[in-house]
């Protein structure tokens, strides 16, 4: 069974950085594209992040220069550092995990989530 774990959140000041970690199992992790999606109350759900098997990445408008993700597939883990961090970053931050299969296409895994508070 494919087991995605968040942790790393928490309050944090405007301006602050923190760092997000996903740990994954039961799955073949070198395979899976894997990517950071926030959801706020009253906001729409956003991809904030992704990055490939192969390591290429991309950022949604609003956290580029701000936010890097990585991968390390020896580990099964994926991190985001997040910097400079905003109020309206605030939201719950889930690890997402796509696997492809050539008989069912793709498949997506999801954490439960962690939860950054970005306030003074």
């Amino acid at each position: 069974q494919v087991e995605l774990v968040e942790s790393g959140g928490g309050l944090v000041q405007p301006g602050g950085a923190l760092t997000l970690s996903c740990a994954a199992s039961g799955t073949i992790f070198d395979r899976d594209d894997m990517g950071w999606v926030r959801q706020a109350p009253g906001r729409q759900r956003e991809q904030v992040a992704l990055i490939t098997t192969v390591g290429m990445t991309r950022y949604a408008d609003s956290v580029k220069g701000r936010f890097t993700i990585s991968r390390d597939n020896g580990k099964n883990t994926v991190c985001l550092q997040m910097n400079s961090l905003k109020p309206e970053d605030t939201a719950v931050y889930y690890c997402v995990a796509t696997e492809y299969s050539d008989a069912g296409g793709p498949m997506d895994f999801w954490g439960k989530g962690t939860l950054v508070t970005v306030s003074s």
